[in-house]
């Protein structure tokens, strides 16, 4: 089954953002069709010497096309400037279906 991920690094430099984003981003990816598979801070370094940011996360979505219709959607575009607001994030979207 195609798979799609965002994987996101997210830096925090205030939290008064946080609660209204997180009450109302859920829902948003769900009705995509996404959830998250990760959403947390606490992240370790295993190989390499980038700094690590505050937290990550990651969302899986059915497609690349839902993924895309997500990040690109009008709901979303005041929650993105809302966390602009306090944060810096770094987003990548992958494909997630192995190869055979």
């Amino acid at each position: 089954m195609p798979t799609a991920y965002v994987i996101g690094r997210m830096t925090i430099h205030s939290r008064e953002w946080m609660d209204q984003y997180f009450a109302e981003v859920s829902t948003l990816i769900e009705s995509y069709g996404g959830k998250f598979v990760v959403r947390g801070g606490d992240p370790q370094t295993l190989e390499g010497a980038e700094a690590l940011p505050d937290a990550a996360f990651v969302l899986e979505f059915p497609s690349r096309e839902q993924a895309t219709a997500f990040w690109n959607s009008p709901e979303f575009k005041p929650l993105i400037r809302l966390r602009q607001t306090g944060s810096h994030l770094e987003a990548m979207l992958v494909d997630g279906e192995l190869p055979t």
